[in-house]
């Protein structure tokens, strides 16, 4: 094991970004993740990187663009109203089949909203955000030792996949502190990006990073082409939790993220109290751990299903198509930034049962 350090989220996330091999990075501050920006100022040009922060977030995910197209492994970091200027570019670096890593540390919404956590871009992150048909492939860390492990995996998913990542985490992922420790060997090397990125062509034909087709065949191919990728993520990467699951619960929670831990509270303290409520946490949002959960949700001992999340209830919808209408699913939340107490869980479990 190696030695652990106590770090603030957003920090870890930027280190965690620099030990997985990327040193380009490009970004404009917005609260409640500025601390991902201010820490890479310092450590970027410590390890031959590039740090540069944008005029706007429209100009920083064009940067992220031309960079990946470069055949670099590039990544920003951003909240809620920031992805929105971003998901004009995300649309693009998608289109292109370009490798970037995206870090949203949500805050209250919609418009400006508040700065406080939440987890209200459910539905920007896992069902596109910008226009027409790609899925990113989305991460959720419940801690920050978790955030940096999906940080520095991510960028190999990127580069496997040839598409867009995003790790999505909330105000108190970003700000809170923890002891963490860099798995180096989560770190991988680039591939070979020759074949694709404007690496230069001496001696082969030039390539073109493009976007357009305007010949309705060579379009609807290459949607075709981004729909195989996505199924293929579905085969090979969903993830998931299960805690408490072994015994004859009569309740399944669903919940991700931070708020997960806080449902994790309220199940012990009913276990104590000998009633037993089971938990899937996905920590893939996409793909959803569909199938997990609807085996779970089909145990016999299992009554409902309750998604509890800081939204007004987004992942409730797929927990729904998960569990095909076998049980009952209800939804227990909070938004604007107010985070809910393992006794306020509680008493909405204690409701249901």
């Amino acid at each position: 094991m190696g030695k652990k350090i106590l770090m603030k989220g957003c920090e870890a996330i930027g280190e965690a970004a620099i030990r997985a091999g990327c040193k380009h990075y490009f970004a404009y501050p917005i609260t409640p993740q500025t601390e991902v920006a201010e820490y890479l100022a310092r450590r970027m040009p410590e390890v031959g990187g590039v740090f540069l922060q944008a005029e706007s977030e429209v100009a920083a995910s064009n940067m992220l663009f031309g960079a990946a197209g470069a055949g670099v492994r590039v990544f920003t970091s951003s909240s809620s109203p920031g992805i929105s200027l971003m998901s004009e570019a995300i649309s693009y670096i998608a289109a292109a089949e370009l490798p970037v890593v995206f870090i949203n540390i949500v805050r209250s919404g919609p418009g400006l909203g508040g700065i406080l956590p939440a987890q209200s871009d459910y539905f920007q992150a896992t069902k596109g955000g910008g226009h027409g048909d790609y899925r990113l492939l989305v991460l959720a860390p419940s801690s920050v030792q978790e955030a940096v492990d999906l940080v520095m995996t991510a960028f190999t998913l990127a580069d496997r996949y040839r598409n867009p990542i995003m790790i999505i985490g909330d105000g108190m992922i970003g700000q809170m502190m923890e002891p963490v420790e860099f798995h180096d060997e989560l770190a991988s090397e680039p591939p070979e990006k020759s074949g694709w990125a404007t690496v230069g062509c001496k001696g082969r034909d030039p390539v073109i990073v493009k976007t357009l087709y305007l010949d309705p065949v060579a379009c609807h191919k290459h949607n075709v082409k981004l729909k195989e990728k996505a199924d293929r993520m579905v085969a090979n990467e969903v993830r998931g939790e299960r805690y408490n699951c072994e015994g004859d619960y009569r309740l399944l929670l669903v919940s991700y993220g931070t708020m997960a831990r806080v449902c994790k509270t309220a199940i012990d303290e009913l276990k104590e109290q000998g009633i037993e409520v089971g938990m899937y946490r996905p920590i893939s949002l996409f793909p959803f751990p569909i199938l997990p959960i609807r085996q779970e949700a089909n145990r016999p001992h299992v009554q409902a299903v309750l998604s509890v999340e800081l939204s007004m209830g987004q992942m409730v919808e797929d927990v729904e198509r998960a569990v095909l209408g076998a049980r009952p699913v209800h939804f227990y939340g909070m938004a604007g930034g107010l985070v809910p107490t393992p006794d306020d869980v509680t008493r909405a479990i204690r409701e249901l049962l």
